[in-house]
Parts: C-alpha cells; structure tokens; sequence
C-alpha cells in the first residue's frame, strides 16, 4: 500500500482514477513522467544566492521561465526502519542548465502527515497535510518545518517557514496531469512558483 492511500484511507478512493493510479506506486515500479512548466517563477533577485546554494542540495533554484521541458520520477522503496519512502525526483530543462527538486517522503500515521524531507542531500523537513477536492484533485498544504544542518534540526518559526500549497489533477480532455505548485513567506512573499502538465511514460 502507497504512504499517500495509507494516509488518505477511504478518501483515496474520492482522487480522480488516474490520480489513484499515478499514486498507487507498488514498489519497484515507479511512476515516470514528462511535461512542461508553462511558467516558472522564483523570488526577490537578492535572495539569487540562496537559490544559488540550494542548487547544490538539489532543491531550489534561481532560473524562471515560460515553457519548460519537465520530467518526474516518483518511487516507493522500503528503508532499513521499515518504513516505505517515496523518493522524488523532479527535473526542469531551462536552456542553458537543468535543475533538479527532490525530496523523500514518508508518513507519520499518529499525526496524520506526510514526513517531508526536501533536497539531495536534505536541507529542509516539511510536514505536509493531504486532502481531496470536490472535483478530483490533490491539495497538499505544507505545516511545521525544519531546517536541516547536519545532524541537527532547527524548527522555524512561521515567519520564516517557505508555505507550501499544490494542487494536482488530471484534465480528461487534454489526457494530461495539471499540476501548480506555489511556495511563499510571509516576509519575503514569493520564494518560487510553478505549474504545467504532465503524462506518464508508458512501461
């Protein structure tokens, strides 16, 4: 059973069918996809090094754009606790360089949230609340979050915590997954938002 149906329970069954497909994941068959980001913008031009550093962590990134080639990885493997982890793999193709967001989820069934570990090697922990719209799709809106330096792990108080919203759905007429992601603070606003389509690769 996928983290995302154990934590959802009867409500899985409420996401569109290709969206219970797209998350079912059994293990050691990932999903894989490819689309575009119609549009990729990021924050304020002096948090650019920040961007710039968390390029390295295979999180965030400083470039926008319009159009981009997209590709997404998503598999279910199981860790040396037990637990079943979703790894993902997110990459955009800008011209001149390709970035990668990735992350590993689990979930913790007491609180009822996906356990979100973000970057390569992880730089933030995000706690992350699902549900299901009236029409289908995935909401999933970030809570308490981390940050990660070494062993250690700083919670953040909610001024500087990045906000996560994302909705993911599937479009019947166009045969494609939709997908928008926005990330904010309260202080700075907009740290990066993104959104686009998206198929799967057969096999």
């Amino acid at each position: 059973m996928t983290i995302y149906k154990e934590l959802l329970g009867e409500d899985f069954h409420k996401l569109h069918p290709k969206l219970q497909e797209r998350y079912m994941l059994p293990l050691g068959q990932p999903f894989q996809g490819t689309g575009t980001m119609s549009k990729i913008e990021t924050g304020p031009a002096w948090l650019k090094p920040f961007l710039t550093y968390a390029v390295r962590r295979k999180f965030l990134f400083p470039e926008s754009g319009k159009d981009v080639p997209f590709t997404i990885k998503n598999s279910c493997r199981l860790l040396q606790s037990g637990e079943t982890e979703v790894y993902w793999e997110r990459s955009f193709l800008f011209k001149e360089e390709t970035r990668q967001f990735n992350a590993f989820m689990t979930i913790d069934a007491e609180r009822g949230v996906v356990k979100d570990y973000l970057g390569e090697p992880s730089l933030f922990y995000s706690d992350l609340n699902l549900s299901v719209n009236h029409d289908g799709g995935l909401h999933i809106q970030s809570g308490s979050q981390r940050f990660l330096a070494g062993s250690f792990e700083i919670p953040l108080p909610s001024l500087f915590r990045g906000e996560v919203a994302v909705e993911e759905g599937y479009d019947e007429v166009c045969g494609c997954y939709t997908i928008k992601v926005d990330i904010n603070n309260k202080l700075i606003g907009r740290m990066m938002t993104y959104e686009g389509t998206f198929t799967a690769l057969s096999g």
